[in-house]
């Protein structure tokens, strides 16, 4: 058995050989191998036929199995076997080739068993590579690491390729365990930073593959190869064969998607893609093959149903995932350094301005990333790290996105961004003409609603707008089917048709007819109805009336009328007179004679509630109390009730008041203010007499006329007195203060 606390690598084991014999060989030699066969691995089948549903399920137990005991080996048995056992690595291998990735789960058949099988294999399979990629296990059980990365460079356990489909594969829940195991695996084999620089002229070939079957070629400095005499000859994305455009198709998505999920589980490689010049061909490929695919996959006429839905979903998705590739190399190459405060902050901030730079040229991608990643946060995080960023060259940036925008011919998203780092999709304008999914924002992970809460309110012609743009598309849907889901995603037909064709619609759209037609709009009630009015049912109420009294309406004054016939017009006076006269009789006692009623009289209803106290008219008035009211202040009638102006009783006064002039009027409704104010003038100088009031000191004037002109006797005693009196402040009694002081022995003489 191995030692224990010495690595495997120098390890000595003394097992019995096949005659009997012990013999001493090392930890990991071939002979320690077990012989056992791993199959290689087949996908699902896609038709589901149950035969080949059986010989999938009973494949790829077969594999669980295996793997299941390889896991259960001990330490030294593991690797013995990892190393030396071909067939083990020829089915990790089928393994990573076949597998369906993210997207073609979708198009499997939904059965359980084949489910459950495959997710058994799937974890098998990443535990082994786990295993296989850790080079300590316990304190007994460990590898050098310089001799662990020899074995996996050596042996090829690990490569690019195989790193790119790990990530792609096991990348979604387990991005932490496979950046570790990466990273992990390059720190202990430097050499795989070699071979990953040798292996991106290789990915960048990839692009430009696509661009030759479709027509299109490099030009200038991003030409990998020579223009060939017969390209012309070639045929487009619009005149290919059906198959090589969807193989076309199927190709991009799956490059896409890998490379993307490698460099966002290992940014550590975004180093060696920028400095092969990845960015500037991954723009330029965006550029010019994107649109021509998303014209031929809109335009074309596909024999299979569902082609061209399952086309135009795996487009969408390559193009978000190429603007997000960018998002990666710009951020963890130009962007983490700065947030990082690094020495070289100066030289990533112009780095990343002059790519931005180079993007305002490419209409297309500058407003698909802007709109993921607004390059206006870009912007403010280098302002706030780096304040001496000019300002004129940010204007121009940002007025060149907004250029952007304006060409493509779609409103740019008014709602908060979130971010240089990260952020979400916004949806945008449909394309007139035509399908309505933009490349990059049409892929998305989850059904939404939009960033912006309000309900986007549209005119009726933009909701049938909506309608034919959709329709065009997705013919077999009801409109009422659309337009309930347009309302639901407040009219974004980019992401009703992004999610009805990955089948992402909210539980709500799940539970109705898709072919549900439109609503019938019911006519609105009549405002007359429901309206309320004061003065509803009225006599000019020409809403509920056909006849109106026309004469009893005029525009402006009424004809022969003036304001001299108003005021003579008595009529009201007499209307009233009967009321008044009612009031003259008063009857304090009604003798009834026999045989009369009280009805005649209106005494029908006696009010035991009347309140006789005050009927008496002086109260109290015979009692002898001294402290009584009346005692005190004598019973006197109401100033209303009297008779002429002679007061009732006399009263003293302490001021006597001026006699009632004979003269004066009694029909005089205002006296004269001035006679007024001099009465009142007089009363004030009485009484400032009588109480001492002196008034106020009339204010100095020692400023007086200009010189040459004279001064008044006031100015000159002004004067005279503030000369005389100015010694009492400041510093100049100081001379007197000091002989005080002397006099009262406080300073010695």
């Amino acid at each position: 058995m191995a030692c224990a606390q010495v690595p495997l690598d120098e390890q000595q084991v003394t097992e019995k050989g096949p005659l009997g014999k012990e013999q001493t060989l090392p930890a990991l030699h071939p002979a320690r191998k077990e012989d056992r066969f791993f199959v290689p691995y087949k996908s699902p089948p896609e038709d589901g036929s149950p035969a080949e549903v059986e010989e999938f399920l009973e494949h790829a137990k077969f594999i669980t199995e295996d793997l299941e005991w390889l896991l259960a080996l001990p330490h030294d048995k593991f690797w013995c076997q990892v190393v030396f056992d071909e067939t083990l690595q020829r089915c990790l291998d089928s393994y990573l080739h076949h597998a369906p990735r993210g997207l073609d789960l979708a198009t499997m058949p939904s059965s359980p068993a084949v489910a459950d099988m495959q997710r058994c294999v799937h974890r098998a399979v990443f535990l082994t590579f786990l295993r296989m990629a850790t080079h300590k296990e316990s304190k007994e059980s460990f590898l050098t690491p310089s001799v662990f990365g020899e074995i996996i460079y050596e042996n090829f356990l690990f490569d690019i390729p195989k790193f790119l489909d790990l990530c792609v594969l096991f990348g979604k829940g387990n991005s932490q365990l496979l950046h570790k195991m990466i990273e992990n695996i390059f720190t202990n084999q430097p050499s795989y930073y070699v071979d990953l620089d040798e292996t991106v002229p290789t990915v960048l070939q990839i692009f430009d593959t696509i661009m030759d079957k479709c027509g299109l070629h490099c030009e200038g400095a991003a030409a990998m190869e020579p223009m060939k005499l017969n390209a012309h000859k070639q045929p487009t994305a619009m005149t290919m064969s059906q198959q090589d455009l969807v193989d076309l198709v199927l190709y991009l998505c799956d490059s896409t998607t890998t490379i993307h999920a490698f460099l966002d589980i290992f940014p550590a490689a975004c180093s060696s893609f920028h400095s092969h010049g990845f960015l500037s061909r991954l723009v330029s490929f965006y550029e010019s093959a994107v649109p021509d695919l998303e014209k031929a996959v809109r335009k074309r006429n596909f024999d299979a149903t569902g082609l061209q839905e399952d086309l135009w979903k795996r487009l969408s998705h390559s193009c978000r995932k190429i603007v997000e590739m960018a998002q990666l190399l710009l951020h963890h190459s130009c962007l983490q350094p700065i947030l990082e405060g690094g020495e070289n902050m100066q030289s990533c901030a112009e780095e990343l301005l002059q790519h931005f730079t180079s993007f305002l040229p490419e209409k297309r991608f500058l407003s698909d990333f802007d709109e993921q990643f607004p390059i206006a946060d870009y912007i403010s995080l280098l302002q706030q790290a780096l304040p001496v960023i000019d300002e004129t060259r940010t204007s121009y940036l940002l007025q060149g996105v907004q250029s952007a925008w304006d060409s493509v011919g779609h409103r740019r998203p008014h709602s908060q961004y979130q971010g240089a780092a990260g952020g979400a999709a916004e949806a945008r304008e449909p394309e007139r003409g035509g399908v309505g999914l933009r490349g990059a924002e049409a892929m998305v992970d989850a059904p939404r609603q939009g960033n912006n809460e309000a309900v986007c309110a549209v005119s009726e012609a933009e909701q049938e707008s909506l309608l034919t743009c959709i329709r065009d598309l997705l013919p077999d849907l009801g409109e009422g089917f659309l337009l309930a889901c347009l309302k639901e995603y407040h009219y974004n037909s980019e992401l009703v048709i992004n999610n009805i064709l990955e089948d992402r619609l909210a539980p709500s759209l799940d539970q109705l007819d898709r072919a549900m037609p439109r609503p019938v709009v019911e006519p609105l009630p009549d405002v007359l109805n429901v309206r309320s009015n004061v003065f509803d049912d009225d006599e000019f109420d020409v809403f509920r009336r056909d006849q109106v009294d026309m004469s009893r309406i005029w525009k402006g004054r009424r004809k022969g009328e003036s304001a001299k016939e108003l005021l003579n017009d008595k009529q009201h006076i007499a209307e009233q007179k009967a009321r008044y006269l009612s009031y003259e009789t008063v009857v304090d006692e009604v003798v009834l004679e026999p045989g009369e009623s009280p009805e005649a009289y209106g005494l029908d209803d006696y009010d035991d509630e009347y309140d006789d106290t005050y009927d008496m008219g002086q109260v109290g008035a015979n009692d002898t109390d001294g402290d009584s009211l009346l005692s005190r202040r004598p019973f006197t009638i109401p100033q209303i009730l009297r008779k002429g102006n002679k007061p009732e009783f006399e009263v003293e006064e302490e001021e006597e008041e001026e006699p009632l002039q004979n003269n004066v009027n009694r029909d005089q409704f205002v006296q004269d203010p001035a006679l007024l104010r001099e009465r009142a003038e007089a009363r004030r100088a009485d009484m400032h007499q009588r109480k001492g009031f002196r008034p106020e000191p009339r204010p100095n004037n020692v400023v007086g006329q200009p010189k040459g002109q004279g001064q008044k006797q006031e100015t000159v005693v002004d004067r005279r007195k503030k000369e005389a009196s100015k010694g009492r402040g400041a510093n100049h009694n100081r001379r007197n203060m000091a002989d005080r002081k002397r006099n009262k022995g406080m300073i010695p003489s």
